[in-house]
């Protein structure tokens, strides 16, 4: 629709089950979240995978949401022909300062539902990373909650340890 002309001003908007989504504006802490942990797995992986910062995410025709960070299968191309399906991610995150309630539950079962493999939550406020894993139609099958002091990895590069404080 913003390429249509429909949307003339910068609004930040999603597609969320049908139904556009004005996004609320962003505060500095989110910013500068959003800022590290691109900052951080970017260092890590590499060229191993595209970082996707803030960029749509099509699961299906009711469903386009701008998650923080996407990691995603690179791509000769860097996408430049059609936007990551599903099937090209390995980790989606959200940063959530404000917004953890619709983060977990709006957003997370749509990923579940897309069969998105793994899906991070940085809830800044409790400072814990929700890792979830193992979709199952509208929720996941794993559960983990990890906080300062220790480290995780994604399911797709086990290799690879991001050290949960390094995220605030």
């Amino acid at each position: 629709m913003a390429e249509a002309g429909i949307f003339r001003d910068a609004r930040r908007t999603e597609l969320i089950n049908g139904e556009i989504i004005e996004m609320t504006s962003m505060g500095s802490r989110h910013a500068a979240a959003i800022s590290r942990a691109t900052n951080l797995l970017g260092r890590l992986f590499g060229d191993r995978t595209v970082l996707r910062p803030q960029l749509p995410a099509p699961l299906n025709e009711f469903n386009e949401p701008e998650p923080d960070i996407a990691l995603v299968k690179p791509r000769k191309d860097s996408y430049s022909t059609t936007h990551p399906e599903p099937s090209d991610t390995f980790l989606i995150m959200e940063i959530s300062d404000t917004s953890l309630k619709y983060d977990r539950d709006v957003k997370l079962p749509i990923y579940a539902e897309a069969e998105i493999p793994e899906v991070w939550i940085l809830d800044l406020t409790a400072e814990n990373l929700l890792v979830y894993r193992d979709p199952a139609r509208k929720s996941y099958k794993t559960t983990l909650r990890f906080s300062r002091g220790e480290s995780v990895s994604c399911l797709s590069f086990a290799e690879i340890s991001v050290k949960v404080e390094d995220l605030y």
